[in-house]
């Protein structure tokens, strides 16, 4: 019994570790900062960031626990699998209409390399064709910033 429980304290305590050091890893720090030229912006459409499915599993869980709140024995379980099928569809639903693509530009820059980067990012209404900028940063992270 106590192998056990000592066990599971240390399989705990390293999944707590293994959550805090990936939380560490992602705090910021040194940024790149690139120099160029906009030679293009480009209206897009982003799309939401939301996670597929929460609004179902969030409205299934709802559901569940409205459904336990009805009856007893078996009627309980009927109404609690049926609030749990009924709290997904309509988490789902929700989620639909709220998961709306965003107004965004793709900005292309000429950087002093002469190498042409292309950042989407949310519409930033300073920008335009010929303006000198920076760009911070580097993959899904990068944003044009004018100078």
């Amino acid at each position: 019994m106590l192998n056990r429980l000592s066990s599971y304290i240390l399989g705990v305590f390293l999944v707590f570790l293994l959550f805090t050091g990936q939380a560490l890893s992602q705090q910021p720090g040194e940024m790149e900062i690139r120099q160029g030229v906009i030679e293009q912006i480009t209206p897009v459409q982003i799309p939401s960031n939301h996670h597929r499915g929460i609004g179902a599993i969030v409205g299934g869980l709802g559901g569940l626990g409205i459904g336990s709140l009805i009856g007893g024995g078996t009627g309980r379980d009927v109404a609690m699998v049926a609030g749990a099928l009924g709290g997904a569809l309509f988490g789902n639903e929700i989620q639909k209409k709220n998961d709306q693509p965003v107004p965004g530009q793709q900005v292309i820059v000429r950087v002093k390399s002469g190498v042409l980067v292309a950042v989407t990012q949310p519409v930033n209404p300073n920008l335009r064709t010929g303006q000198r900028v920076y760009i911070e940063g580097a993959g899904d992270g990068a944003r044009v910033i004018s100078q």
